[in-house]
């Protein structure tokens, strides 16, 4: 926690000393910067449960996350705008915290050394880390090109709330993930198993994906209608985006857990960084050329293309990881 509180003072007192070219950034940076504590929090309690195995409940920690967060983007936002936006994003976490931390009896005092935390242990659990981090930062990098490259603060804003639903549609892999990741791993070397459930799991989102996308092409109006009726005009954006998502739902969500789950979290994070270089690379020709939907048009391709390539390096790596076995 003191490590938060010291991040936090850090990011603020250096953006304190930088001349940011919009209004309110400053302001933002501050509100945002704070998120750093609830979500510690919010990731204690996660891993509390998955410890108990109670896989259930970390599953639903997740769902409830998302609603809230859902939930209050769209409240806030639409009373309060950006800076509605900016809460919501805070107070999330710090809800779904304390609805259920009642739950577990945490000692945060509590110190234990582990005899497994060697070399291995802290390497996987480095990379792992960055691998979210990149990963968050190829969701993020968009927004940051689009005010670089077309400076214009109203892009940015379309484009946040037009891939708010898309976006938040990622929660559902997310779940199955958390209650999964535990018993996959458990009979990672049960080839039978892992065949199995590849084949439920990729066929369970391939149908969903279907049903998502079709909903969203017949539907796509009246939904940007309700977040506001001038994003009609964006609908190929919107559409693209949901496009995209199903690269992620069908391939991305379990095959990049699976490499995580035979100890290949450092791929995950090397298959995010090179997406972020072609983020960037794709994003500085095609942002210029179609705007918004050209950020759009990347980070679609680079869902499938991650997703296509966690999958191929982890049949790989299985048959590699089988034949030791034998």
């Amino acid at each position: 926690m003191l490590a938060s509180f010291i991040l936090i003072s850090l990011i603020i007192s250096v953006s304190y000393f930088i001349n940011f070219k919009f209004d309110n950034t400053f302001t933002y940076i501050i509100i945002l910067s704070f998120i750093i504590f609830p979500s510690f929090l919010f990731e204690i309690i996660r891993a509390q449960f998955r410890l108990k195995h109670n896989n259930k409940t970390f599953a639903f920690t997740e769902f409830v996350h998302s609603v809230i967060l859902l939930v209050s983007i769209f409240s806030l936002s639409y009373f309060f705008k950006e800076i509605g936006y900016a809460i919501a994003l805070l107070i999330t976490p710090l809800i779904t915290s304390l609805l259920f931390l009642r739950k577990l009896n945490i000692d945060f005092k509590s110190k234990l050394k582990l005899t497994i935390t060697d070399f291995s242990f802290w390497k996987y659990g480095f990379f792992a880390s960055l691998s979210n981090v990149v990963t968050q930062l190829l969701f993020v990098i968009d927004i940051l090109l689009i005010g670089y490259l077309l400076e214009d603060t109203e892009m940015i804003t379309n484009y946040r709330y037009i891939s708010l639903i898309p976006f938040s549609l990622l929660f559902l892999p997310r779940v199955f993930m958390a209650t999964d990741f535990v018993v996959f791993t458990e009979n990672i070397f049960n080839k039978e198993y892992i065949t199995n459930y590849i084949k439920s799991y990729m066929l369970f989102f391939f149908f969903a994906s279907i049903f998502f996308v079709v909903f969203c092409w017949l539907f796509s109006t009246q939904i940007l209608t309700l977040l506001d009726p001038n994003f009609t005009q964006f609908v190929d954006t919107f559409l693209i985006l949901m496009l995209g998502i199903t690269g992620i739902y069908i391939f991305r969500g379990l095959f990049g857990n699976l490499l995580s789950s035979i100890g290949k979290a450092h791929v995950n994070y090397y298959i995010a960084s090179f997406a972020l270089i072609l983020n960037i690379i794709s994003n500085y020709y095609l942002i210029p050329k179609h705007g918004i939907k050209g950020a759009a048009i990347t980070s679609a391709i680079l869902m499938w293309f991650t997703g296509i390539l966690s999958a191929i390096i982890f049949v790989l790596n299985y048959k590699k990881l089988l034949l030791k076995q034998f």
